[in-house]
């Protein structure tokens, strides 16, 4: 069975929402859940997720607060929390610090995509490991098969690859990029590969994973968070649709 990852940015539709969703989406059969850490510049995120890191922040969103909701349920989640996000507000809570209280938080990973790979080996490597967490990179249909090699080396958890060199949530994303995902099965990767960006349908999730070992869903469900006033039903049965 293919592995449903459902991301979601913390603090939307209202600041007190983040135990319910986390609880949904486990309930209705995802396999992870991969939490946005809001900030005000998310380079890497389309105009959903865009939105969604600025209703967050206006609802009074942070790290604290995030890391606060997810100790008070940590012995609910059976399944991977993983925290996104970027680096710059991590190193301002202190990145030491954040690891220890991810860890306390039942938190199993982290990616943050503008960390670069050498400093990742240099400076945060060691401090991951001894608070137990993984830490997932990036590749993209531009990411030569030597530098694939090289990230899924680093990265603990899977590799994300990217379905398409674009923005989340990007509407011409080439979903069945067949070169390039034929590509990523081919070598001798020790993580599954999850692949995201543009995934709204059971078959755009179907086509995906194909050769991946799972598919990352993150702004067509964000999107129901956003608009939906019925939000708790439409998104049960949002992920039951990718998974029935």
């Amino acid at each position: 069975m293919k592995k449903l990852n459902i991301y979601f940015t913390a603090g939307i539709p209202q600041l007190e929402d983040t135990a319910d969703i986390i609880q949904l989406i486990q309930d209705s059969g995802a396999d992870m859940i991969e939490i946005g850490m809001p900030y005000s510049d998310p380079v890497a995120d389309g105009p959903v997720i865009q939105k969604a890191h600025e209703l967050a922040l206006q609802n009074g969103m942070t790290i604290e607060k995030l890391l606060s909701q997810l100790k008070a349920i940590k012995n609910e989640i059976r399944i991977p929390v993983i925290l996104m996000g970027y680096i710059n507000p991590v190193l301002s809570f202190g990145f030491e610090k954040f690891c220890a209280a991810c860890a306390e938080s039942g938190v199993s990973g982290l990616i943050l995509p503008d960390l670069p790979p050498i400093e990742f080996e240099k400076n945060y490597q060691s401090v991951l490991k001894q608070y137990n967490l993984n830490f997932t990179f990036l590749v993209t249909p531009e990411t030569s098969d030597e530098r694939m090699i090289y990230l899924d080396s680093l990265s603990s958890g899977f590799l994300y690859a990217v379905s398409s060199s674009s923005t989340t949530g990007n509407e011409n994303a080439i979903l069945k990029n067949e070169n390039y995902l034929s590509r990523v099965a081919s070598l001798p990767l020790k993580n599954p590969v999850m692949i995201g960006f543009g995934i709204k349908s059971k078959e755009d999730f179907e086509n995906v994973t194909e050769k991946a070992d799972g598919g990352i869903i993150g702004t067509a469900f964000v999107n129901i968070l956003l608009h939906d006033q019925d939000w708790k039903k439409s998104a049960i049965d949002f992920i039951h649709s990718i998974k029935g």
